[in-house]
């Protein structure tokens, strides 16, 4: 069977629910395996009725992944465990983080609710202890599959970072309603448009926040892991004019998929447009991508350096070094024609499907580092809205 008749079959099979069987057919051609006869599905798998919330596309990472699997913090399955309707749904059987992993002394950490047309998110907000009323920068974070607020606040230590640095940091939520394992759903068409779905509610929290508390309109910012990641593409592409900078980690492009098969299909071999067609300069970005990562391929990330590149021309500087003790890296620095570094790609040799430098408190994390939530705020209160204006 030719591989765009599987992908055919496969898109028939998404549309009547049977996620299951197009998922293994798709999984089998990625493999490489030849279909013996026709290319009937098998039965007697649970597949999800029509209508039902979309399917898991993310976050787990086979344990082998990671260089170190014995520090990685709770090592994920393999792709698909991940698939809403595949096998997931297991407890995972972790503790919550304690708030001592989450907040530093003498900051807050708030609820807050936003709701619009397309729905209502929660989130937590990240006050730190400098904050007086003065304007200062914010940064949304957007978490993987099967992720809370809570638990990537302490995986990653952003607030820990971003007390240090005097910033807010936002965690919207992903609802289960929305998706059964609360990922972002960065390959649906409705979640890929300005003023629309998922991104209208993640730009609403933001500018929430932004009418609550002092923030400096010119610093805002937005990362993610994974499905995260992905989200944090889409808000780049369709939010440009609200966030300074974007950090992916281990995600993929925006418009890399559309559906549940060229989803998947970005997933393990790379996707989304060569070069994204630009009216202006392009939204600064940092990546982070292990050469290792099973569930993402690496691919994407390199992808993402291309389309946010465009058609400007950059001229590019490669550093490499290694962690003591930990993983070694490529570090890719983009600079415009003014010498401003605009771009950064963070290629972590060994490294799987985890926040690079994260602690174990927190789930999908790599301690061998680098340590990218530093580097990645770093990079942040290096732009502005104001500067990018100026290119």
């Amino acid at each position: 069977m030719l591989n765009q008749d599987i992908i055919r079959e496969a898109t028939r099979l998404t549309r009547a629910g049977q996620l299951v069987e197009a998922t293994a057919l798709l999984q089998r051609m990625l493999r490489g395996e030849k279909e013996r006869g026709a290319a009937a599905p098998r039965t007697g798998h649970p597949s999800l009725a029509p209508g039902r919330e979309p399917p898991t596309i993310d976050a787990k990472a086979k344990a082998a992944e990671t260089r170190r699997p014995r520090r990685t913090a709770r090592p994920p399955a393999d792709l698909a465990n991940s698939i809403h309707g595949l096998g997931l749904g297991r407890s995972l059987g972790r503790a919550p983080p304690s708030t001592a992993d989450i907040v530093p002394d003498g900051a807050r950490f708030i609820e807050g609710v936003y709701a619009n047309a397309a729905g209502s998110r929660t989130y937590r907000l990240f006050i730190p202890s400098g904050y007086h009323g003065q304007a200062i920068p914010l940064v949304v974070m957007l978490h993987g599959c099967t992720q809370s607020p809570e638990d990537f606040a302490a995986g990653t230590r952003m607030n820990f970072i971003a007390e240090e640095q005097t910033c807010f940091v936002a965690y919207p939520a992903q609802r289960a309603e929305a998706n059964q394992a609360k990922c972002w759903n960065w390959f649906r068409p409705a979640d890929q448009q300005r003023g629309r779905g998922e991104p209208s509610l993640i730009a609403g929290i933001t500018r929430q926040i932004m009418r609550d508390h002092s923030v400096d309109p010119e610093r805002v910012y937005v990362a993610g892991l994974s499905a995260g990641a992905a989200a944090a593409a889409v808000m780049g592409s369709t939010y440009g004019d609200l966030y300074a900078a974007i950090g992916i980690h281990s995600g993929l492009a925006c418009g890399a998929a559309s559906d549940l098969p060229s989803a998947l299909m970005a997933m393990k071999q790379g996707g989304g447009l060569e070069e994204a067609p630009s009216d202006g300069p392009p939204v600064p970005t940092i990546v982070f991508h292990g050469d290792r990562d099973t569930t993402v391929h690496s691919k994407n990330g390199v992808r993402i350096v291309r389309q946010s590149i465009g058609g400007s021309r950059t001229k590019a500087k490669v550093h490499r070094g290694r962690v003591p003790g930990g993983h070694a890296y490529t570090r890719t620095v983009h600079t415009d024609a003014g010498g401003r570094g605009i771009l950064e790609h963070w290629e972590i040799h060994g490294a799987g499907h985890a926040w690079s430098g994260g602690s174990p408190a927190g789930s999908y994390t790599d301690p061998d580092g680098p340590d990218a939530t530093r580097e990645m705020l770093r990079f942040f209160l290096e732009h502005s809205l104001q500067r990018r204006r100026n290119y």
